[in-house]
């Protein structure tokens, strides 16, 4: 059998990057990158920076940064807990990155920092290819975080009509309808004070929208009642170590159309080395390299 042939390393083209965030050990990303880097002829390291490991906190951010610079790094993904923590550290922001109020890749370049946010297309491609045209007009987001606003404004990107958006934090969840509402139209977002208003905006909704960690291998379990899922709704999940999170199991089980955290990594993860290489990754391979990684298994 022939060795499967690869492009030879172009000289000078390497890169290291890393992925900062808590429980991170099971993710994918680096193995997405570094494949692809490989299929392309490029040299890619990635490294995770995983909080929790280290024993630290966002407070640690400065340094973190700081050192990534001192080591020649060429950028950094940013996930849970940092996404929105980041944002004071940097120098520049792009346009998405600064109207969603969350950075999920830094390109760090000439002494500079950019913040970006490939998390909204992400999702948006992710949800077309995965639940193509599904009713929109009254939709329900789960957690109002870092990810939860790059989610919220794909849905609106998408076609929602209105988006319901509950959080732990109530606050967090009416600053970030405030900021939805003055994008895209005054009334569109609202924001879901308690578990009973939940309960009433779920059983009139279309969707359901997942943006917390609670499902990860580091927080498993429901993030709702399970009484509160009904067989007309959809249900889409960010969340993808594991692939197969109890809500998607749950709703699943009622006849459900669901969809996993899958593409979300997948298509983040096409446009970040986009911008941390200057190159287009093949988005078909990228998958690929994601659908052969077993769901269990730490990425890297």
């Amino acid at each position: 059998m022939n060795a499967i042939s690869r492009p030879a390393p172009v000289a000078g083209n390497s890169i290291l990057v890393g992925l900062i965030g808590a429980g991170i050990q099971a993710s994918r990303t680096p193995a997405m990158h570094e494949r692809e880097a490989d299929a392309l002829g490029l040299r890619c390291l990635y490294r995770l920076i995983d909080l929790d490991r280290l024993g630290l906190g966002p407070d640690a951010l400065p340094e973190l940064l700081s050192g990534a610079e001192r080591m020649g790094y060429t950028g950094l993904n940013v996930t849970y807990p940092c996404k929105q923590a980041i944002i004071p550290l940097l120098d520049e922001l792009s346009d998405d990155a600064r109207a969603i109020g969350a950075v999920n890749t830094v390109v760090l370049k000439d002494g500079r920092r950019v913040g970006h946010n490939t998390d909204c297309s992400g999702f948006a491609e992710g949800f077309r290819r995965g639940l193509g045209t599904v009713p929109m007009d009254r939709v329900v987001l789960l957690g109002a975080g870092g990810a939860g606003a790059a989610v919220g404004h794909a849905a609106f990107h998408l076609g929602a009509g209105r988006l319901d958006i509950f959080d732990a934090d109530p606050a967090r969840a009416v600053l970030l309808a405030d900021q939805l509402n003055a994008r895209f139209g005054a009334g569109r977002a609202t924001a879901i004070a308690d578990q009973g208003e939940l309960r009433v905006a779920v059983a009139a909704a279309d969707g359901l929208i997942h943006a917390t960690p609670t499902g990860m291998a580091k927080f498993p379990g429901l993030p709702l009642p399970a009484d509160m899922l009904h067989p007309k709704l959809w249900v889409a999940e960010i969340v993808y170590f594991p692939l197969e999170t109890e809500l998607l199991r749950t709703a699943r089980a009622i006849g459900c159309r669901t969809l996993d955290g899958g593409g979300m990594a997948v298509f983040q993860a096409v446009d970040a080395f986009r911008l941390f290489t200057g190159v287009s990754p093949d988005a078909e391979r990228v998958r690929s390299h994601f659908a052969s990684m077993d769901a269990g298994q730490p990425a890297a």
